[in-house]
């Protein structure tokens, strides 16, 4: 049916609306049954043309508006995708800067540092307790308390000098470092430190 068939009322029928919209019938159908436009009467559908068009140009304007906001939202998504992607390769190479200087030796991790304390207080300790082995049978001989008294601190400063020749050695912390992450063997030690 052409555009100019109307009812007697002045109503469009359903070929009408088709060929305005530039779809078929059964569209028309689905538009009025998914409430997108309105019929004025039903069984046979009967439109009011002006009604009609401005219903079905809001239904457009809404759903060209949903692609701008959904294409506006990916954009979004992709800016943050983006950004997020740059985060993590910075914490990335941020880890890395730090790996290399504790294998360079210019950065201790605590566990080391702890690890290392603990060998030198083990050294002073064996150090110390050493000390009434060494001294009992001088001092038993002694019978004065202030030759006693001189030669317990001529022990005591003996002691401290073996103690002040106690020094990092990168390569042992080197080694340290290795075995805690599981590289042992696999980086030549450095012989310039």
């Amino acid at each position: 049916m052409a555009m100019s068939e109307k009812t007697a009322e002045g109503l469009k029928n359903t070929a009408y609306i088709a060929d305005l919209f530039g779809c078929s019938q059964r569209r028309v159908r689905q538009l009025v049954a998914e409430k997108i436009i309105p019929a004025e009467e039903m069984n046979p559908y009967r439109f009011d043309s002006a009604k009609t068009v401005r219903a079905y140009v809001k239904y457009l304007s809404e759903k060209a508006n949903a692609k701008k906001l959904k294409a506006a939202s990916m954009e979004d998504l992709e800016k943050e995708k983006t950004i997020a992607e740059v985060e993590l390769k910075q914490s990335k190479a941020k880890v890395a800067r730090m790996q290399a200087e504790e294998l360079e030796g210019r950065m201790h991790c605590s566990e080391d540092v702890e690890a290392m304390t603990s060998d030198l207080v083990y050294s002073i300790r064996s150090m110390v307790l050493a000390l009434p082995g060494r001294l009992a049978m001088d001092v038993a001989k002694i019978g004065d308390a202030a030759e006693a008294s001189a030669r317990i601190q001529q022990e005591c400063y003996k002691v401290l000098e073996e103690l002040s020749h106690y020094e990092y050695d990168p390569a042992e912390y080197r080694k340290r470092v290795q075995d805690r992450q599981g590289w042992s063997g696999k980086i030549e030690d450095d012989p310039d430190g």
